[in-house]
């Protein structure tokens, strides 16, 4: 059973990014704040859940929330500050956004920066314990794929559409044929056998 709240400052404003592994695209986070004695029993990590399921819940928070914002970070920002410091840059820009300025934050994982003087607690599979991570999950998810999708239809040969920029056969199989893309991140060993920076044409 997930729980509704960590802190007894509110408003509290649970964060989850999505897309750290990927071989291309934005890395996404999302920040939610939901009402107080919130409940909604199918929520939860949204690694767990179907893709239909995910885009009901993402519904169901976009109408429930007090508040929710969703920030990026661009390949070629992550190449430049890596992609630890783009996923804190990326929940940093999603708390930008909240209409709502939280008196907590819950950040799934083990790392975070300060946000200004907003205390936070970094939570491990926090995704898995408390709502508002999970709905912050959901967000980041699927407002990436979206992304990925669109690209997809941009640059049909690495599978955007289902495998969303990760390292799978079918992507670097792509890499190998078609070379990068502006939205691979050069930083990252995007073939299994050769390191980052790879001599493609497009550098």
């Amino acid at each position: 059973m997930l729980l509704a709240h960590y802190s007894t400052q509110r408003p509290e404003a649970g964060c989850d990014e999505a897309g750290r592994g990927c071989l291309a695209g934005s890395v996404y986070a999302a920040a939610v704040v939901l009402p107080e004695g919130y409940a909604n029993a199918r929520l939860n990590d949204s690694k767990q859940l179907s893709p239909t399921r995910r885009y009901h819940l993402r519904e169901e928070i976009l109408r429930d929330a007090v508040a929710w914002s969703v920030g990026t970070v661009s390949a070629s920002e992550i190449d430049e500050i890596n992609i630890l410091n783009a996923s804190i840059l990326a929940m940093h820009r999603a708390l930008d956004g909240l209409k709502v300025r939280p008196a907590f934050i819950l950040v799934d994982g083990n790392r975070f920066k300060p946000y200004g003087s907003t205390p936070f607690a970094t939570i491990v599979k926090g995704d898995a314990k408390y709502l508002s991570i999970a709905a912050a999950s959901i967000l980041a998810k699927t407002f990436r794929d979206d992304e990925m999708r669109r690209l997809h239809e941009q640059y049909p040969w690495y599978g955007w559409d289902h495998n969303a920029g990760y390292p799978t056969r079918e992507h670097r199989r792509g890499i190998e044929q078609h070379g990068l893309t502006p939205y691979h991140r050069r930083s990252f060993r995007l073939l299994a056998d050769r390191g980052p920076q790879l001599p493609f044409p497009e550098d």
